[in-house]
C-alpha cells in the first residue's frame, strides 16, 4: 500500500469517527431530558409525565425533518451541510438552557429537532461513500455507535451534570460539544457531493418493498418499547426502596458502559451474523425489562445493575444492527432508505415516550416496563421471515 493510499485510508476512518461523535451529539441532545426529568419538572413545576413529552415532540419533528431533508437537501455538498446543521443544534441547546418557562423550552428544542432529522438522514449513507464496500458494516457501527452511546451514555452524563450544576448546565455542555463537532467535520470529512434524484417516488419504492416493511416493523416495535421504558428510567430508579439517590448515576453509567461494550461486540460480529445478533439482543432486552418490571429497583443495587447491564448491551446491538441491515439491504438506495429508517426510529422514540406517559398516568412505572418487555418480544416475530442481507445489495426491488 502506498503512503498516499495509507494516508487517505487513515483520514477516511478519522472522518467516520468524527461522524460517530456527531451522531452522539445529536442523539444526546434529543435524549438529555430523560436524565433530567425530575430537575426540569421541579424547575417548571410540571409532572414527569408531562416533561417526558418534550422527548416525544422533538422526536416526531425530527422524523418529519428526516424525510423532508432527503428530498430537498440531498443535492447539497455534505460537509458544509453537516457543519450548518451542527451549529443549529448548538444554538438550540443554548436556547434550551436559557428557557424561562416550559413552552419556551419546547420551542427552543424545535430548532434542534429540525437539524437532528436532517443530520441523521444525511450521515446514514456517508459510510458507504467514505470506506470500501466490504467495510460498510464496521463504518456503520462506528457512525451509529454514537447513537447507541448517546442512548446509553449521554443520558447518565446529562444526569450527573444536572445533579451537580443543574439541568441548564447540561444543555450548555451539549452546545459546546456540538460546536466542537462542527469544527471536527470541517477538518476531517472529505468533500462529498450531494445525491441527485431523491424524491417521493424513491421513498415510496423503499416502503413498497416487502423486505423493508418487515425490518421497518421490527424497528418500530423494538425502538418504541425501548424508549417507552428508557424515557422514565430515572424516576423508575428513584422509585425503589432498595436504592438511594446516590445510586442512580452509577447505575445509569453501568447501563452506558454495557452499551459501549455491546457496541464494540456488535462491530466485530455485525458483518457476518447480523440476524442472529439482532434476535439474541431482542430476547435479552425483553427478559431484562420483564425482570425490572416485576422485581423493580427494590430488588437491590446488584440485581438492578445486572439487568441494566444486560439491557444496555442488548439495546446497543439493536440500535446499530437495524441501521446496518437497512444500509446493506438498500445498497444504492441508501439515502432514501436511511431517511425512512430515521423517520421511523424517531417516530418510535416519540411514540414510546408518549405511551410511557399514558401508562404512567393511569397505572405505574412497573407496568410501563412490563408492556415494553412484551412489545420488545413481539418484534422478534417480524424478523422470523427475514433473510440475512447480502453484504452489498442494489436498490429496493
Amino acid at each position: 500500500m502506498s503512503d498516499t493510499t495509507s494516508q487517505s485510508t487513515w483520514k477516511n476512518w478519522l472522518a467516520v469517527v468524527t461522524l460517530g461523535i456527531g451522531s452522539f451529539a445529536i442523539v444526546t441532545t434529543e435524549l438529555a431530558p430523560i436524565g433530567l426529568l425530575s430537575n426540569i419538572g421541579a424547575d417548571f413545576q410540571k409532572p414527569e409525565a408531562t416533561v417526558g413529552l418534550i422527548v416525544t415532540v422533538y422526536a416526531w419533528i425530527a422524523a418529519v425533518a428526516a424525510l423532508v431533508s432527503a428530498t430537498t437537501l440531498s443535492h447539497l455538498p455534505r460537509r458544509p451541510l453537516l457543519i450548518t446543521l451542527m451549529i443549529l443544534l448548538a444554538v438550540s441547546s443554548i436556547a434550551s438552557a436559557l428557557a424561562r418557562d416550559f413552552s419556551y423550552l419546547m420551542t427552543a428544542r424545535v430548532i434542534g429537532a429540525l437539524a437532528h432529522g436532517a443530520f441523521w438522514a444525511m450521515i446514514g449513507s456517508l459510510g458507504a461513500q467514505i470506506v470500501p464496500a466490504h467495510r460498510i458494516g464496521l463504518a456503520t457501527s462506528i457512525i451509529f455507535g454514537g447513537v447507541s452511546a448517546a442512548s446509553v451514555l449521554g443520558v447518565p452524563l446529562a444526569n450527573v451534570i444536572g445533579q451537580i450544576e443543574g439541568w441548564r448546565a447540561a444543555f450548555y455542555c451539549i452546545a459546546a460539544l456540538s460546536f466542537g463537532v462542527a469544527a471536527a467535520i470541517f477538518l476531517t470529512v472529505p468533500p462529498l457531493p450531494g445525491v441527485k434524484g431523491i424524491n417521493s417516488a424513491s421513498l415510496l419504492q423503499i416502503l413498497a418493498a416487502p423486505r423493508f416493511k418487515r425490518i421497518f416493523a421490527a424497528t418500530l416495535l423494538s425502538i418504541t418499547a425501548h424508549f417507552m421504558a428508557f424515557t422514565y428510567i430515572e424516576p423508575f430508579l428513584r422509585s425503589g426502596n432498595g436504592l438511594s439517590t446516590g445510586h442512580i448515576a452509577p447505575l445509569l453509567f453501568a447501563f452506558g458502559i454495557a452499551g459501549l461494550a455491546g457496541n464494540f461486540l456488535t462491530g466485530a460480529l455485525i458483518d457476518n451474523s447480523l440476524k442472529t445478533l439482532l434476535v439474541g439482543a431482542l430476547i435479552v432486552s425483553s427478559a431484562a425489562l420483564c425482570y425490572l418490571s416485576f422485581a423493580g429497583p427494590s430488588a437491590g443495587v446488584v440485581l438492578t445493575a445486572v439487568m441494566l447491564v444486560a439491557w444496555g448491551s442488548a439495546v446497543a446491538a439493536i440500535l446499530v444492527g437495524f441501521q446496518t441491515w437497512i444500509l446493506k439491504e438498500a445498497g444504492s438506495a441508501a439515502l432514501p432508505a436511511s431517511a425512512i429508517y430515521v423517520a421511523i426510529f424517531n417516530s418510535a422514540i416519540g411514540l414510546g415516550a408518549l405511551l410511557g406517559s399514558l401508562v404512567l398516568n393511569v397505572s405505574g412505572l412497573p407496568q410501563v416496563f412490563l408492556i415494553a418487555a412484551i412489545i420488545t418480544g413481539s418484534s422478534i416475530f417480524a424478523m422470523i421471515a427475514l433473510q440475512e442481507p447480502s453484504p452489498i445489495s442494489t436498490a429496493a426491488e
